[in-house]
């Protein structure tokens, strides 16, 4: 089928540039996610996987954390990871703000991927705007950027970028930069997984679990490869195109197109 299809490539392809960029999986599957599921259940599918791939990545690499960056960024993150997850909970039944023809066919413009389309906006903008690849935080910034990243990471599943940006800063090797990256992460996904659990029955596990599945094998086969290359590769230019490829689908997200 054209959607495991979609799926188990994005979730590869996304799985191996998360290991180098701090972010990509969420951001990248969530969309194509879209593309076939709700928008609330897409987030809650993509929490899904990216927990399993969280859980493999540490046993790869989570040993390396750095326990004072994780406390100090972690738990506001926690804290505003659930504030994020409730509020994607009740702005999810919300009207369409507005409707259009186009091609004779007519698009709604919910708010939930108005706001998600912003958010995408944003991180894609940072990997775009010269002045936003310098911006980078000290240690005395973390809990803001714990709070930052939870909250959009529970709203949209998509926190990475935010993360990245405020951790950048913290004094830590590459290989503990990604280990308490992947730490924080998988923090910020039981979080926001326990209140997605209260809406279970939205995300049709039972009918999905194949889907999901899948997703988690090609995921976890990404991250795999990419703890391989992490020391051969560089990817600035692979995290611009993946910042362009969040701006389209920002786009098409938010005039409604997906």
């Amino acid at each position: 089928m054209l959607e495991v299809f979609l799926i188990s490539i994005v979730a590869f392809s996304a799985s191996i540039l998360t290991f180098f960029s701090g972010f990509g999986l969420g951001t990248l599957l969530t969309p194509v996610f879209v593309f076939f599921f709700p928008i609330e259940v897409a987030v809650g599918l993509t929490g899904i996987v990216h927990f399993s791939n969280n859980i493999f990545k540490l046993l790869l690499v989570g040993k390396q954390f750095n326990k004072k960056v994780v406390i100090r960024f972690g738990i506001p993150a926690i804290f505003a990871a659930l504030m994020g997850s409730s509020l994607l909970l009740i702005i999810s039944d919300f009207k369409p703000l507005f409707e259009y023809e186009m091609f004779g066919k007519s698009f709604y413009i919910y708010p939930i991927k108005f706001i998600i389309a912003l958010i995408l906006i944003i991180f894609s903008s940072m990997d775009l705007i010269p002045y936003f690849k310098k911006l980078e935080f000290n240690q005395s910034k973390l809990p803001i950027g714990g709070i930052l990243s939870g909250f959009f990471g529970g709203l949209s599943g998509n926190q990475g970028a935010l993360r990245s940006a405020f951790l950048v800063k913290a004094g830590l090797s590459k290989e503990s930069f990604i280990a308490t990256t992947v730490v924080i992460s998988t923090f910020i996904d039981i979080t926001r997984l326990s209140i997605y659990s209260t809406n279970y029955t939205k995300l049709n596990l039972e009918e999905n679990w194949s889907i999901v599945l899948i997703a988690i094998i090609s995921a976890i086969t990404g991250a795999f490869l990419g703890n391989k290359l992490l020391k051969k590769v560089t990817f600035k230019f692979i995290q611009s195109i993946v910042a362009v490829m969040l701006l389209l689908i920002s786009v098409a997200l938010g005039m409604g197109f997906i």
